[in-house]
């Protein structure tokens, strides 16, 4: 069981060496058709909120408190319809490889980032 990262608009791997493919992203990547993207499903409603989102603005100096904002809302999603998105991400994870697909361009600090180890987390729980 792994759980990889990669932006979505790199490939899948041969022979779904990503296994289950999440989008995890609150908007649509630009410039993609939903067509051309291999994915098992879009899991919005867990990615940052708007607000979140936008103070970020991939500012690095605003990335330690980006985390803990985000981890927070994770947190709050354990409780609220957001929790079967989560849920959905696990079983994918317990199952085999799972692949979250992000679409910022900085690939160091992004949310994809904290969703995945919050999720290996949640995994070892």
């Amino acid at each position: 069981m792994t759980i990889k990262l990669k932006r979505v608009y790199e490939g899948p791997e041969k022979e779904r060496g990503d296994g289950k493919r999440y989008l995890v992203e609150r908007l649509w990547p630009r410039g993609m058709k939903k067509e051309a993207l291999d994915h098992d499903g879009w899991v919005k409603d867990i990615a940052p909120s708007t607000q979140l989102r936008k103070w970020f603005g991939h500012d690095p100096e605003r990335w330690p408190e980006f985390k803990k904002r985000y981890r927070a809302e994770l947190k709050e999603h354990e409780k609220n319809e957001a929790s079967e998105e989560i849920d959905t991400l696990l079983k994918a994870a317990r199952r085999g490889n799972l692949t979250l697909l992000y679409s910022a361009k900085d690939t160091e600090q992004n949310s994809a980032i904290v969703l995945r180890e919050y999720l290996e987390k949640r995994l070892k729980e």
